[in-house]
């Protein structure tokens, strides 16, 4: 009887021990790779029976060659690198891992929003430059009783409405997939997109990169907003109009932006948004915490343990076996 296989198409983790650990007892070996194009995916994992995937471009032609596979898993929550329909087609569930770092990311967002609003970046270099001034880098707007908008309302963002309502900021959300009894359970009020633009002091956006949410943060959405209102974005960086954007910020229809995420990645060194002042870019990096490295490793294994032991995987995003 052959042994089972999991291919790992890329992973940036020091080792594969958490997965090692939960899927070899089941009689599973490791083929692993750092593919960069549809057809490495394709070679590496076409005999496999359950595949991982971080970043590779899990493409629809690469899931065709497929021969044996039964799940595929992304690190991650996102699965805009996994041609889903195609995986549907033929009748393979796509599994992401939306719990593994919640928390990390609600505390980055938080700490972005902070950061972007207390200019505490421009702070910190005016006294490195040896100015300082007690009421620096005016005006800094106060956060209580101003508003914090969430474009979306799923886990995390209902994590980071948590942790700002407990700095004195009024709540709205936009979700058009959440009952508005949802939002109240949790003193949010639930508005519509343009609501959301022009009331919020705090934009935070929590969305999935689909078709339907490509740059759907625009220059439309941008001359909505208060010309005092600040961006947050620690979701996906495909649902920002990068231009746009830029435009906005040049031009002052909003006060700053903080982002975790952009829509070309690593950023380039000459872009305007590392130029700006009331702009901050961090590297993608509002997941990490060594706990949530060690969580996504561990979840993404158990899924495949799940499927392969009689159980539903926890998480399908595209309707296979449910």
């Amino acid at each position: 009887m052959k042994n089972l296989q999991v291919a790992v198409t890329d992973y940036g983790f020091p080792n594969l021990d958490q997965e090692k650990n939960i899927l070899t007892p089941l009689g599973f070996e490791f083929v692993t790779g750092q593919c960069k194009t549809g057809a490495e995916v394709a070679e590496l994992c076409r005999d496999a029976d359950a595949i991982l995937t971080q970043w590779a471009p899990v493409t629809a032609d690469a899931i065709e060659e497929l021969n044996n596979c039964k799940i595929i898993v992304r690190y991650g929550i996102g699965v805009d690198n996994v041609d889903v329909e195609a995986a549907k087609r033929k009748g393979i569930p796509v599994v992401n891992i939306p719990d593994y770092a919640v928390q990390e990311v609600a505390d980055h967002t938080l700490s972005l929003l902070l950061s972007i609003v207390r200019k505490i970046p421009q702070v910190i270099e005016q006294v490195r430059s040896g100015v300082w001034e007690i009421a620096p880098c005016r005006p800094i707007m106060g956060l209580q009783n101003k508003v914090i908008g969430v474009a979306g309302f799923g886990n995390i963002s209902k994590a980071v409405v948590k942790r700002a309502q407990a700095f004195g900021l009024a709540a709205i959300g936009y979700d058009p997939f959440v009952e508005e009894g949802v939002f109240k359970q949790l003193g949010v009020e639930k508005v519509d997109w343009q609501t959301l633009f022009s009331r919020s002091d705090i934009l935070s956006v929590h969305l999935p990169l689909t078709e339907q949410t490509k740059h759907i943060l625009g220059a439309d959405a941008f001359r909505l907003m208060k010309k005092t209102s600040f961006l947050v974005n620690t979701s996906r960086g495909g649902t920002i109009d990068t231009a746009a954007l830029i435009d906005a910020l040049t031009g002052g229809e909003i006060a700053g932006a903080a982002l975790d995420v952009l829509e070309h990645e690593p950023i380039s060194p000459e872009s305007p948004l590392l130029r700006m002042d009331h702009c901050i870019v961090t590297s993608h990096c509002a997941w990490y915490s060594e706990n949530a490295l060690l969580r996504l490793q561990e979840y993404a294994a158990l899924e495949i343990k799940r499927l392969f032991t009689g159980e539903s995987p926890l998480h399908v995003v595209n309707g296979v076996g449910k």
